[in-house]
């Protein structure tokens, strides 16, 4: 159980310095037309698809797919998108911004831990029964698409080198930056810009490790933030230590670790936040919460870690997350200063 509390606690650490939230990287896909973060996450997926792939073969892992509900994945993925762009964050990046002391961040993180509870445990758990059996479909792509699982991690690797090296080739902007007030590993590992790309790398490689360190409890999963989430308040509620398991010593960890790189950074600081933003916090956490454990998975359970066993949830929820996210950056962005345009130009004639 250890290790998930120091799987968590360095993938905090990492997602805290390299400012790796994808709810920006979505959204700066549509308002800035910047594929960046994207092709870190797509990184992070083949490294994890890779290794994953080879444990299997060796007989060192066991993972199976099961069945998905295309209304769930779909719809439930949809909403946690629009979800996460309300709420400031997705499931990581809430719990990373709280741990630099962001009050909207604590806020979107607790309605999303009790709502993705109610949805999966309480009231809501009958509606996502009812989902659960709408469009069912075989989960694995290789068995619905009739080909080896190798080849498929194959063409992800090959279409993420492509974009990569793509990306790399274009003329780069050079980001000024302030003198350094640190020296050697201290520089390295509070000063110095991380760069997404081996952000990624990096990340796709404690995904990997977090497989077999998990199945050594009997948790036969990787990194997941949505049931864990649910659980540390379906404990409180209840009492029943058997829901304390790998999961949430994860979710935990990623606290611990980004407050650890907040601190060294000296980027931590209480911030209230206004009540506009406490009013969309709480909103974008509860459909968060619902939309995640409609959807099987958050960023990380689905978009990360679901894509690496090619999954159909895993890149459903991927794409349907991405354009909710898009829907919402829509109407809180671009709209607004649409109308504000257009309310100008009116004015002026």
């Amino acid at each position: 159980m250890i290790t998930g509390l120091l799987v968590g606690a360095l993938l905090g650490f990492i997602l805290q310095r390299a400012r790796f939230c994808m709810t920006g990287g979505f959204r700066d896909i549509y308002l800035a037309k910047s594929f960046t973060m994207l092709y870190a996450f797509l990184i992070a997926i083949s490294v994890q698809a890779v290794g994953v792939f080879l444990l299997v073969k060796g007989d060192y892992l066991t993972i199976s797919t099961g069945s998905i509900s295309l209304l769930g994945s779909i719809g439930g993925s949809l909403l946690f998108g629009i979800g996460i762009v309300l709420a400031g964050g997705c499931a990581t990046g809430t719990w990373y911004r709280a741990a630099e002391g962001l009050i909207g961040s604590w806020i979107a993180l607790i309605f999303y831990m009790i709502f993705a509870a109610v949805t999966k445990y309480g009231a809501l758990s009958g509606l996502q029964n009812e989902v659960a059996q709408i469009g069912v479909i075989n989960d694995s792509m290789a068995q619905t698409l009739g080909v080896e699982q190798g080849i498929l991690v194959l063409l992800l690797v090959i279409i993420t080198a492509f974009l990569v090296w793509k990306h790399l080739r274009k003329p780069k902007v050079v980001i000024p930056s302030l003198p350094a007030k640190r020296t050697g590993i201290l520089h390295l590992l509070f000063e110095k810009r991380w760069h997404p790309f081996v952000a990624g790398a990096v990340i796709g490689v404690i995904a990997l490790a977090a497989w077999p360190l998990s199945s050594m409890t009997g948790r036969n999963s990787g990194l997941g933030i949505t049931t864990p989430s649910a659980n540390i308040i379906q404990f409180l509620a209840t009492g029943d230590l058997g829901l304390i398991d790998w999961g949430v010593f994860l979710v935990l960890g990623i606290f611990i670790g980004s407050f650890i790189a907040a601190k060294g950074s000296r980027e931590f600081k209480w911030r209230v936040p206004s009540h506009n933003i406490i009013i969309s916090s709480v909103i974008g956490g509860v459909i968060m919460g619902v939309g995640a454990s409609l959807a099987g998975g958050c960023t990380i359970g689905n978009g990360l870690t679901n894509t690496s066993i090619m999954a159909w949830k895993g890149w459903i929820g991927l794409s349907f997350t991405i354009i909710g996210v898009w829907i919402a950056s829509y109407f809180i962005y671009v709209r607004p200063r649409r109308v504000t345009k257009t309310s100008v130009a009116v004015a002026s004639l």
